[in-house]
């Protein structure tokens, strides 16, 4: 995939509960974003899960959103749709992404 020019990425990361199999196989939740810095859109993302729909389900509730204005909406998105043992974790993540890409755009 080509970005656009003024997309960038950002990271979130966080530890897993110990029973979570990510724990075993990654040992960290990692969340990769991609963002148009022009729009705040999430233009892509990834993250760190086994299984291929539980990374799918999660990459179609951020993909579309815009990551400022849409933020706590994306909280709770996740809270109301995704029961995974990783619910917490992906919150957390995605506040350390939330938080790195809010002093990004500080500077």
């Amino acid at each position: 995939m080509n970005y656009p020019k003024n997309a960038i990425l950002i990271t979130g990361q966080a530890r897993p509960i110990k029973e979570d199999v990510i724990n075993t196989v990654f040992q960290t939740l990692s969340l990769g974003l991609v963002i148009d810095r022009d729009t705040n859109i999430i233009i892509d993302a990834n993250v760190t899960a086994v299984m291929d729909v539980t990374r799918n389900f999660i990459i179609d509730i951020l993909i579309g959103k815009n990551f400022i204005t849409e933020f706590e909406d994306i909280n709770n998105e996740i809270r109301e749709r995704f029961f995974g043992l990783i619910q917490k974790p992906l919150i957390v993540s995605l506040k350390d992404a939330h938080n790195r890409y809010r002093m990004i755009l500080l500077k």
